[in-house]
C-alpha cells in the first residue's frame, strides 16, 4: 500500500502571502488550509497532519492537548507570532511536540515595527477623539465642543515595556514632543530624553498616556487592575497592542465609567480565542462609546510585517520538517 503523504494544516489565511507556498516546494508534503475555524468542530479530519501553522489573530482557537484528538501525529506547532498565549506551550513541550515561534528571531523582528504604529495610531486616536467625532458626524452633527482633545507635545507618555515595541513607541512619542517615561525593571534606558522610573505606581501618577508593550505571563497578567488604576489620571488615555491579559477588564471598565474623560483604545481582548460576543470589554463600548475603541487585532497586520513574520515562520517549520526527515 502506498504511504499517504504527511500533511501541513493551516488555520490562518496564507494564500495572499506572496511567494508562501513556494517555501514548502521542496517538501513531500500536502498543505491543507482552513482559515477560519471557530471551533474544533469545524478542523477537517485528517490523520495525515504532523503540523499546524497558526497565528493569533485568526485562528480562533486555542490550541491545547484537545487537538491530539483529531491529530494523533501531529508533531509541531508553528505560529507566525511572537506571542504564544494562544496555545498551551507548556502542555505541548511535555509531550515532546515542540511549539515554533519567532519570539527569538532577533534579525527578523527588530524590522517589524507595524504593531508600535498601530499603537501610536490608537494613541492619537484617543488624545483627538476621532472615532466618535467620526461617528457625530455621520449621524449629521457638526460640533467641536465634545471632541476638544489634548496635544501629544505637552503631555507625558507612560511607556510599560522597553523592548523591541516599546522602544519603537517611546522614539515615536518623542518625536512629537512629549515628556516619555518608561517602566521596565529588564532594560536599562539610555535614550537621553527618556526617563526610566522605578515603579508603576510612578509612571501610573505622572502619566497622560499609558501604553503597554509587554508578553503575557505570571508577572504581566492582570498588571493593570484596580490597583494601578487608582493611581491613574482621570482623564488617563491607556492603550493596549499586547494582549487582553495584561488588563484586568472587569478593573478597566469600573474605572472608565467612574471618570468621563479617561479612554481606553485597545487592539487586543482576553480570552481572544473565545466567542467575541462573550467579550465584557466589548460589550462596554456599545455603553462607553466615546471611551473605547477597539481594532481586530491588526498591530501586525500590514503587508510588510506579515511577509515578514510569516515568511519566516514557514521557513523555521520547513527547516524542522527537514531535519527530521518529514
Amino acid at each position: 500500500m502506498k504511504k499517504l503523504k504527511n500533511s501541513i494544516l493551516f488555520i490562518t489565511p496564507v494564500k495572499h502571502i506572496k511567494g508562501f507556498s513556494e517555501i514548502f516546494s521542496q517538501l513531500n508534503i500536502n498543505l491543507v488550509h482552513c482559515p477560519n475555524p471557530f471551533s474544533y468542530k469545524d478542523l477537517p479530519k485528517d490523520k495525515s497532519i504532523i503540523a499546524i501553522f497558526t497565528n493569533p489573530n485568526k485562528s480562533n482557537i486555542f490550541i491545547d492537548l484537545e487537538i491530539l484528538k483529531i491529530y494523533p501525529n501531529l508533531k509541531v506547532i508553528t505560529t507566525a507570532s511572537t506571542g504564544t498565549v494562544h496555545i498551551n506551550k507548556e502542555a505541548f513541550e511535555k509531550q515532546k511536540i515542540p511549539v515554533i515561534s519567532i519570539t527569538n528571531e532577533r534579525r527578523v523582528i527588530s524590522k517589524i515595527s507595524s504593531t508600535a504604529e498601530h499603537a501610536f495610531c490608537l494613541a492619537l486616536a484617543a488624545l483627538r477623539n476621532a472615532f466618535p467625532a467620526y461617528q457625530s458626524t455621520l449621524n449629521g452633527e457638526w460640533d467641536y465642543e465634545p471632541f476638544i482633545g489634548r496635544q501629544f507635545r505637552d503631555l507625558t507618555v507612560g511607556v510599560i515595556g522597553y523592548g523591541r515595541l516599546g522602544t519603537y513607541f517611546s522614539n515615536y512619542s518623542d518625536a512629537f514632543g512629549a515628556k516619555v517615561i518608561v517602566y521596565d525593571p529588564y532594560k536599562d534606558v539610555s535614550h537621553p530624553r527618556i526617563e526610566q522610573v522605578n515603579s508603576l505606581d510612578e509612571l501610573a501618577i505622572k502619566s497622560d498616556v499609558v501604553s503597554l508593550h509587554v508578553h503575557v505571563n505570571d508577572e504581566t497578567k492582570d498588571m493593570i487592575s484596580e490597583s494601578f488604576l487608582s493611581k491613574c489620571k482621570k482623564d488617563v488615555k491607556i492603550i493596549n497592542t499586547s494582549r487582553g491579559e495584561i488588563v484586568c477588564e472587569k478593573d478597566l471598565i469600573n474605572f472608565l465609567s467612574s471618570n468621563n474623560y479617561s479612554f481606553y483604545a485597545t487592539d487586543v481582548i482576553a480570552n481572544e480565542q473565545l466567542s467575541k460576543k462573550k467579550s465584557p470589554i466589548i460589550k462596554a463600548a456599545k455603553i462607553l462609546k466615546n471611551q473605547i475603541i477597539i481594532t481586530p487585532h491588526i498591530g501586525g497586520m500590514t503587508v510588510e510585517a506579515q511577509l515578514a513574520a510569516f515568511t519566516h515562520a514557514a521557513k523555521l517549520l520547513r527547516d524542522f520538517l527537514k531535519s527530521n526527515n518529514f
